[in-house]
């Protein structure tokens, strides 16, 4: 089975308290696809504790996967 990053980011958030928040980040980032072709983002998001710290592991670019994996409509994520 191929790593999937935004399942493991899921794992973290189901051990993690409620209250964690997503914050956009406007500096340019590359991530690797399943091909392993480099893909260029503008952007990345960054997902912090209830308390304003980064959680480990959890950057990532593509907000709409996110909202897939944790089966939640990208509307109610909280993006500041």
């Amino acid at each position: 089975m191929a790593f999937n990053h935004y399942a493991k980011i899921k794992r973290i958030l189901d051990s993690e308290p409620s209250g964690w928040c997503i914050k956009k980040v406007d500096s340019p980032t590359i991530a690797k696809n399943f091909r392993n072709e480099n893909i260029k983002f503008p952007y990345y998001y960054r997902i912090y504790t209830v308390k304003g710290e980064p959680i480990k592991y959890c950057k990532f670019q593509q907000i709409d996967r996110l909202a897939k994996i944790l089966d939640i409509a990208i509307d109610n994520l909280v993006v500041v």
